[in-house]
């Protein structure tokens, strides 16, 4: 596990609020921190995983921001290297934004490839603090 000093990430207040509800909602013993897994899928897009969990695994990177803990593996580290995290809750998308310098969105509109603008994932709502819970890029 390591501090996750070497990586740029940040968070808006809306990603902060999002957190910080799941984290309130997981049962207590999860409620640690928030596993972020981020993974290149769709058509040239991310497809991300969010759940709150105990503690990191091993092998994990942990980047405090606003007083979260943010739990990523080693991919999702190079992803997410100069990203800002933001939610999105307008009347044509719900779920996390990734803005990086490195992403664009694509003609399908379900992913974002490598160049620049946002990712959004999106989270069932439903299913937040529940072990299974999962975001897909749009």
């Amino acid at each position: 596990m390591s501090n996750g000093a070497g990586i740029k990430l940040t968070m808006t207040a809306a990603a902060e609020k999002f957190f910080r509800r799941m984290l309130r909602f997981a049962n207590p013993e999860d409620a640690a921190g928030v596993r972020l897994t981020v993974s290149p899928g769709g058509c040239s897009g991310f497809n991300s995983e969010v759940l709150a969990q105990a503690g990191p695994r091993e092998a994990d990177t942990v980047v405090h921001l606003n007083g979260i803990s943010l739990f990523l593996d080693a991919a999702s580290c190079e992803l997410l290297d100069g990203a800002r995290i933001d939610f999105a809750d307008t009347p044509t998308q719900t779920g996390l934004v990734f803005l990086t310098p490195r992403t664009t969105s694509c003609g399908c509109a379900s992913s974002a490839s490598i160049g620049l603008g946002p990712t959004v994932a999106k989270v069932d709502a439903k299913s937040i603090g529940r072990t299974t819970n999962k975001a897909t890029a749009l």
